[in-house]
């Protein structure tokens, strides 16, 4: 399989690109190339206002098992600077999903290890099956969790960190919705259906809003207080409220009320 296969693109009419882990022989385990794409076709969406939402997912069985293990074994007799040329490749990668500025889902169509529930982290939404495994197994290698942790700790709570971080335990579906690393879990054969279902909500939203609420999310997770961000969210509402996206819904919202 060549590198330009490791990361199929497509999207449709609706403005949905779903972008697919591609390398099913080693259950989508992330390449130098499959990184490098994702980083690459974000960064690509990122001024597409028809781009309505990206939707990750993995080709097979599986959606991804993480790092890969030839790619690893080529590190294991690297230098201080090989991997920390590595590590920021692969920082770029988590920070260019956790940075889109449209929604990103994941279909998690199956077991999400190491990385993988790393990446799960920097999504917006994640629907996953019933029988998917998930973990930050990274200790059973001697190794640390450290580039995923800025990601996954704000998701699934320190508490939650330092047993998962520490024991590099493999845990369920029904955990990783408990934790909150995912967001609702289904059976197989109702993952397209409960997933359509989840994005069907989200395009009948106003594009604009979206994009403008995922910095305010990010600007009230970085707050102490309340106070630390009023005059962001003053002026946030007030500019939105007068956009011609909210006048038209709202308008529209009160005619039919009316």
């Amino acid at each position: 399989m060549t590198d330009e296969q490791d990361l199929l693109i497509d999207r449709d009419d609706r403005g949905v690109v779903t972008l697919t882990l591609n390398r099913p022989e080693v259950r989508n385990a992330f390449s130098e190339a499959m990184m490098r794409g994702l980083v690459q076709t974000f960064e690509d969406l990122a001024d597409d206002d028809g781009v309505r939402a990206v939707v990750l997912t993995g080709s097979g069985s599986a959606f991804s098992a993480g790092a890969d293990l030839t790619w690893m074994s080529s590190l294991v007799d690297g230098s201080f600077e090989d991997h920390v040329e590595n590590s920021r490749g692969f920082e770029r990668m988590l920070r260019a999903v956790d940075d889109a500025p449209m929604p990103v889902l994941a279909k998690v169509n199956g077991h999400a290890l190491a990385g993988a529930s790393g990446l799960l982290s920097c999504v917006d939404i994640a629907i996953g099956v019933t029988g998917a495994k998930f973990g930050f197994t990274e200790v059973k290698l001697g190794l640390v969790p450290a580039m995923i942790s800025a990601y996954v700790q704000p998701r699934i709570g320190p508490a939650n960190a330092r047993r998962y971080f520490l024991t590099g335990e493999v845990f369920d579906t029904a955990t990783a919705v408990r934790i909150g690393l995912v967001h609702e879990a289904c059976e197989p054969d109702d993952l397209d259906a409960t997933f359509d279902r989840v994005l069907g909500e989200l395009l009948m939203a106003g594009p604009q809003a979206q994009r403008e609420t995922k910095p305010l999310i990010t600007a009230i997770n970085a707050s102490d207080h309340p106070a630390d961000t009023e005059q962001f969210r003053v002026e946030l509402i007030s500019r939105i409220r007068t956009s011609d996206e909210a006048q038209q819904r709202m308008r529209y919202f009160l005619e039919r009320k009316g």
